[in-house]
């Protein structure tokens, strides 16, 4: 018999047209002959379950559907939310709880590698390179001018707990500081403010499922944008090359600071990192541990550029639960 597999995606931010494009991705990569998969939207509106061009409420208390037919039970849960509850350990320990196993990282993996700025700096501890960065709270006073000595200029301004991009800022310059700040509080109700870093941008893939760990190849960056911003990642301002034009030796060492990550987190399934190669110097900036899976997405390169399938790979992860 086959499994009922749903693809949970939407969300409660900005990020949520960026799930849509994720969800078609995977539903695209599953194995429709293994599986019976469905998608299942969570956001502002409710919980529903896409079917035959119907969305059915879904039953919040087993996470369930009733469809004219039969009691739909899911066996398995995609979780491609980029954003809250997705991606910070709200909708997992929601799983944990109603005996439903799913994709990627448990509660405490997820909300710490949400939070940015918490993060870096419990894995600053165990010695990985991050950027020199503040914490703003909504609410709190701060001033323009200690940031700038703290931190210098130019500098990134971006959502603690936000992705894609989105109300993040290059500042270059004294007086766009606190606009940039005030932006992207639109977003989130912590701001991180961090150095910048000058070097290549790669980013690098992982993940583990009952065969063992794999490593994927690094993808460079390069964009002729102020930097990877929301029209470099989605709207084709961007050159990504897979895999990255990196000596053997610089490869290795990303890739071996990835698998410690991945490990000192606790993470399971697929997680990607980024990072700022300043010459030998590796510098995270930050980790995804649901990272984008649309045709085009970075991981499916990598996947492809490692000789793999998406389709066995998915199947692989769901298969070890």
């Amino acid at each position: 018999m086959k499994r009922n597999i749903a693809i949970v995606w939407g969300g409660y931010s900005s990020e949520k047209v960026v799930s849509e494009k994720s969800a078609s991705g995977i539903y695209s990569f599953m194995d429709k002959e293994r599986y019976n998969v469905w998608k299942v939207r969570i956001d502002r509106e409710g919980w529903f379950a896409e079917h035959h061009g119907h969305f059915l409420p879904v039953n919040k208390n087993d996470f369930s559907i009733l469809t004219d037919e039969e009691i739909v039970r899911f066996d398995y849960a995609y979780i491609t939310i980029h954003g809250t509850p997705g991606e910070d350990g709200t909708l997992q320990g929601y799983f944990d709880m109603v005996g439903i196993p799913y994709s990627g990282c448990g509660v405490l993996a997820s909300a710490l590698t949400f939070n940015k700025y918490t993060c870096n700096h419990f894995l600053k501890n165990f010695g990985v390179g991050v950027p020199e960065s503040i914490l703003l709270r909504r609410g709190d006073p701060y001033s323009v001018e200690e940031v700038i000595t703290l931190l210098g200029l130019p500098l990134f301004v971006k959502p603690n707990v936000g992705g894609s991009s989105f109300a993040t800022t290059k500042v270059k310059e004294f007086p766009a500081l606190k606009d940039a700040i005030a932006e992207a509080f639109t977003e989130a109700t912590e701001v991180i403010v961090e150095q910048f870093v000058a070097g290549r941008e790669v980013t690098c893939g992982c993940f583990a499922s009952h065969r063992g760990f794999t490593m994927l190849p690094l993808t460079e960056v390069v964009t002729h944008n102020e930097f990877f911003d929301y029209n470099a990642k989605y709207n084709g301002q961007v050159e990504e090359i897979t895999p990255a034009p990196l000596p053997e030796t610089l490869t290795s060492i990303v890739q071996q600071t990835t698998e410690r990550i991945y490990r000192l987190l606790g993470a399971h399934g697929i997680i990607r990192a980024d990072y700022i190669l300043d010459g030998t110097r590796v510098v995270l900036l930050e980790v995804n541990t649901t990272p984008g899976m649309t045709p085009t997405s970075f991981i499916p390169q990598q996947v492809t550029a490692a000789g793999l399938q998406m389709r066995d790979l998915l199947t692989d992860i769901i298969e070890s639960h």
